[in-house]
C-alpha cells in the first residue's frame, strides 16, 4: 500500500504508532510469574486489551478492588519505563502531515491517557487532539466503543474513517465499528483475513478523500 484516503485517521498506539514490545513484555512477563501465570499466554492475551481487562480474565477470584490495586501498580510501573520506546518507522511523519494538513486525526488506545502520552512523547510521535484513552471509555476492546466515540469527536462518520491496527482486539474493535481497517505490522490470525495491511508507514502517503 502506497497511498490512502480517507476523510478521517483513527490509530491505536502500542505496536501501531509506537513499538514499545520491550517495555510491555517485561513488566507482564514479570506480572505472571509473581502470580504464577503463564508469560506466553498472558501477554497474547493482554495485546490491545485494557489492563484492567487482562488481570480480571487471569485473576477473576480477586477482588474488584485488588485487582484495581494490581492494575494501578502495573501502570505506575509502565509509566516510569520509556528507555528503548521508539516509532513505528514512519508514523511521525505521516501524522506530523495530516495533521499539518488539518486532516481530522484521533489516537484509540487501551493505555490510561498518562501512560499513553508519555510512551507518545518518549518516541517523538505528535499527539493529535484526540486522544481516547482507557479512562474515555466504559467498555475497552475488542467493543468498538472508542473507535465509535473517535469518530464523533474528529466530526467524521465512523464509515468514512480508516483505522490503523495491530492486535486481534483493537482489529476487532474495528471491524465492529464500522470503519475501513488497516492491519499494521506481520500479525496474521482469522481476523486479519481478507484486511487491507502494510508492514509500517515508510513511503506511505495519506491525505483527506
Amino acid at each position: 500500500m502506497d497511498e490512502i484516503e480517507a476523510a478521517g485517521f483513527l490509530f491505536d498506539m502500542d505496536g501501531t504508532l509506537v513499538d514499545s514490545t520491550a517495555v510491555v513484555e517485561s513488566v507482564w512477563t514479570a506480572f505472571g510469574r509473581r502470580h504464577g501465570l503463564d508469560p506466553a499466554a498472558l501477554l497474547a492475551y493482554a495485546h490491545g486489551r485494557q489492563a484492567v481487562d487482562t488481570v480480571a480474565h487471569f485473576l477473576p477470584e480477586l477482588s474488584v478492588e485488588s485487582r484495581d490495586g494490581l492494575v494501578r501498580g502495573l501502570v505506575a510501573e509502565e509509566i516510569t519505563r520509556t528507555d528503548g520506546i521508539v516509532e513505528v518507522p514512519g508514523a511521525a511523519a505521516l501524522l506530523d502531515r495530516l495533521l499539518s494538513d488539518d486532516v481530522p486525526v484521533a489516537v484509540v488506545t487501551s493505555a490510561p491517557r498518562e501512560l499513553a502520552i508519555g510512551r507518545m512523547r518518549a518516541a517523538g510521535v505528535p499527539l493529535p487532539p484526540v486522544l481516547i484513552a482507557a479512562e474515555d471509555v466504559a467498555r475497552g476492546k475488542p467493543d468498538p466503543q472508542g473507535y465509535v466515540l473517535a469518530a464523533e469527536r474528529i466530526r467524521v462518520p465512523i464509515s468514512e474513517c480508516v483505522v490503523f491496527e495491530d492486535a486481534d482486539a483493537g482489529l476487532q474493535a474495528a471491524v465492529a465499528s464500522g470503519a475501513r481497517v488497516v492491519v499494521v505490522g506481520r500479525h496474521e490470525s482469522p481476523v486479519t483475513v481478507g484486511l487491507e495491511r502494510l508492514i509500517d508507514y515508510s513511503g506511505l502517503r495519506a491525505a483527506a478523500g
